[in-house]
């Protein structure tokens, strides 16, 4: 963990996030960005309410975001004595799901990009889905990670691959 206070914006974060994202009735990106990182005391209470636990803080989350069921999307902060940007980003659903779905904050603009929300890069429940590439996202991330193109797929694979036990190390904390 990364002890920090900073709950201000990666500016390439914010600029991704001033960006509409299209629900398109269940067709686009379910996901709504909150104007700022909630604050320590509000991530902590979310994280107690998720987990069952009342022992625990946030203090290893920067929630930035959330799906239309109150899943939220956070920052991880696992890497220590790293910057946020540095930091992979998760998804926490209201219903239990997990996943890591962007290795840092480049990786997470190029899946905005792609098309992905962070649920749908999480959770796989509707096969029809079909991510639609987003030209303002992705010029965002020219602008901000230009030197980390990559396609969503491959961002999404990365971060499991690399954070294959986020689960495992999540559920353990639940009540």
């Amino acid at each position: 963990m990364v002890p920090t206070d900073d709950r201000q914006f990666p500016a390439a974060l914010a600029a991704a996030l001033t960006l509409p994202f299209d629900y398109d009735d269940g067709h686009g990106v379910d996901f709504e960005a909150f104007p700022a990182f909630l604050s320590a005391e509000d991530t902590t209470d979310w994280f107690r309410a998720w987990t069952g636990n009342a022992k625990l803080d946030g203090d290893c989350f920067r929630v930035f975001g959330q799906d239309g069921t109150g899943g939220y999307a956070a920052f991880w902060l696992v890497r220590p004595h790293r910057p946020l940007a540095d930091q992979p980003v998760v998804f926490l659903g209201s219903e239990g799901e997990t996943g890591v779905v962007a290795r840092d904050l480049n990786a997470f603009l190029w899946l905005l990009a792609g098309g992905y929300g962070p649920w749908e890069a999480a959770t796989s429940y509707d096969p029809d889905w079909t991510p639609r590439h987003n030209q303002e996202l992705a010029a965002v991330a020219k602008r901000f990670a230009a030197d980390s193109e990559q396609p969503a797929a491959a961002v999404i694979e990365q971060a499991t691959q690399e954070f294959p036990d986020f689960d495992e190390t999540i559920t353990p904390l639940c009540r």
